[in-house]
């Protein structure tokens, strides 16, 4: 039985930052695509929706999305194009998910007071 070890998890992982990464897109491509409104069109309503907590949740998400998807393409890069790169492919996802979070730290220190009304 195969039990997912790290190359499964890096290319579930990998999969789902890219689909929410591609979606996100699409959300902000609508969004800018009502500015041809006016500023009484539905711009206006649609920029209050970003201002909701849930929101905000979600760009933390979704910048995490952006660091992991970026750092391990890199590392599927290195994986492809260097004799080392699948014999240490595991600890690669590790280095790829403890640098994922070594960056996000600045971002939940500037993104998180801004949900909770503090700053």
């Amino acid at each position: 039985m195969y039990r997912g070890r790290e190359g499964q998890w890096a290319f579930v992982f990998h999969r789902m930052s890219g689909v929410a990464l591609a979606l996100y897109l699409l959300l902000h491509v609508i969004d800018i695509s009502l500015v041809m409104w006016g500023p009484d069109g539905p711009f206006n309503a649609f920029l209050a929706f970003y201002h909701q907590w849930p929101f905000r949740i979600g760009l933390i998400l979704i910048i995490a999305g952006v660091v992991y998807h970026a750092l391990n393409g890199l590392r599927i890069i290195m994986m492809d194009f260097t004799t080392w790169g699948v014999r240490y492919q595991a600890p690669l996802w590790y280095g790829v998910l403890g640098l994922t979070a070594l960056i996000g730290i600045p971002v939940l220190w500037k993104i998180v007071p801004e949900i909770l009304g503090i700053a």
